[in-house]
């Protein structure tokens, strides 16, 4: 389980069980954490992306034209995307997730990066552009990056086939 976030100053923050803390200038000191798993090192706007996550909810019935649910069990995340589409573009994009800070983060991400991209050009997003947007992820986390990718993936299918099947009715 990943415990320990740093970053930039000193300060000690409990968040939903995980502690995070931010690491000492310099001149500063800060007693040492008795703490031996294992220590991740996320920069401000991953934690910021973690702490304040954004496009957070469900989009109802009536606003979805595509869903996307997607999972990694064996490292329990999971994500449920909502997209919302007009003039082929996302107009609209929500998602919840369950995972560690790195899937949060990297979700919250790829919903801005998303938001207001035509469908061709967010079909292009890569895990590797979530990872370049945040400043970067821990090298063990990368995987992470791939659950909203793919939850994204998974939603424009969805629309895609939505369309197909109102193109069928209406012949």
């Amino acid at each position: 389980m990943d415990c320990l976030l740093f970053c930039g100053k000193v300060s000690k923050v409990e968040l939903g069980g995980i502690r995070v803390m931010e690491t000492p200038s310099n001149d500063e000191s800060i007693e040492q954490p008795k703490y031996s798993g294992p220590i991740l090192f996320y920069n401000e706007n991953v934690i910021d992306h973690f702490t304040n996550p954004r496009n957070v909810e469900e989009l109802s019935e009536s606003e979805t034209d595509g869903y996307g649910l997607v999972g990694d069990p064996s490292c329990g995340d999971q994500m449920k995307l909502w997209i919302s589409v007009k003039s082929e573009r996302i107009e609209k994009i929500a998602f919840k997730s369950f995972g560690c800070p790195g899937a949060i983060a990297t979700s919250s991400m790829l919903t801005e990066l998303a938001k207001g991209r035509s469908i061709d050009a967010a079909k292009c997003i890569t895990d590797d552009d979530v990872v370049e947007a945040l400043g970067g992820i821990p090298e063990r986390k990368k995987h992470c990056s791939l659950l909203g990718v793919l939850a994204l993936q998974a939603a424009i299918k969805d629309w895609e086939g939505r369309q197909s099947a109102d193109k069928e009715k209406k012949q």
